[in-house]
């Protein structure tokens, strides 16, 4: 009987040596989601989309998991799972599209304009909120993010080609944008939503989340670029740019006081067990 090929374990479409691992694994994260989505607020053409085609005012927690759940599958899941994630969110993108409502500007969701600039919000969130919160990477392990940032780009349709790759790259393009970006009254609340979430009485009664999240969220925001913590009319200060960083440092390192197994969502887990790590 002939022996049966044994194939390597699928590492996914980054790996366990990536610097995507490391971002995206950090305790950080807890800030830099909430970063990211402040800062693609500050589009309106992104604003509209989210406003008119998302849930987030019936079920802000099960968007808020939903992308966590996509991160950690595109990141930490097989080649073949990450691959299923992104075409579920080239498909609903692909029916989506609306008006913005001060403009008059007609949009589609998936028009490459508008998906590269969610795409580099979350990229640049994610690696500026974790250096800020500790994470050491040198700057050529930081230029190594963005450029393995252009798989997850190529997920939702991007031409991997046309993303920002490097951190110059990355600060050009938003230096570019910043004469399209203005605070409109759909981000203005929805900036309010984040900050204020509903929460379920006997959490909100019974258990600090309420402070904690307001902590979070305020930290968040704090860690945004002047130019949009300006657009926000929030403080724009070096000293404002000191306290959110101190606050992710003293949040990091809590965080990293609890042991990995608890500490780690089942992504993780799982890509560690397919790995034999």
């Amino acid at each position: 009987m002939s022996e049966q090929l044994q194939l390597p374990p699928d590492p996914g479409l980054f790996g366990p040596d990536s610097v995507t691992w490391q971002v995206h694994g950090d305790p950080s994260m807890a800030l830099a989601g909430l970063r990211a989505l402040l800062l693609q607020a500050v589009h309106p053409l992104a604003m509209a989309g989210v406003a008119q085609h998302s849930d987030f005012r019936t079920d802000p927690w099960g968007r808020l998991f939903r992308t966590a759940e996509y991160v950690g599958v595109t990141t930490y899941g097989t080649t073949a799972e990450a691959t299923r994630a992104g075409a579920k969110v080239r498909g609903i993108h692909g029916k989506l599209a609306g008006i913005e409502p001060e403009s008059g500007h007609a949009y589609r969701v998936n028009d490459p304009d508008l998906l590269r600039w969610v795409h580099c919000c979350e990229a640049e969130s994610f690696l500026s909120t974790a250096v800020r919160c500790g994470l050491r990477l040198s700057g050529d392990e930081q230029d190594r993010y963005y450029a393995e940032q252009t798989r997850q780009a190529a997920l939702v349709g991007l031409d991997p080609g046309w993303v920002p790759a490097d951190r110059a790259a990355m600060a050009d393009y938003f230096g570019d944008m910043r004469p399209q970006l203005r605070l409109t009254e759909q981000a203005r609340q929805a900036a309010l939503f984040v900050l204020w979430p509903p929460m379920p009485s006997r959490i909100r009664l019974a258990t600090p989340a309420r402070p904690a999240w307001v902590a979070i969220a305020a930290a968040s925001a704090a860690m945004l670029p002047r130019w949009a913590r300006r657009l926000y009319r929030l403080p724009a200060l070096p000293t404002t740019d000191l306290g959110a960083s101190a606050v992710g440092l003293a949040l990091r390192s809590g965080l990293l006081a609890v042991p990995g197994r608890l500490r780690h969502g089942p992504h993780v887990t799982a890509a560690q067990q397919r790995l034999g790590l």
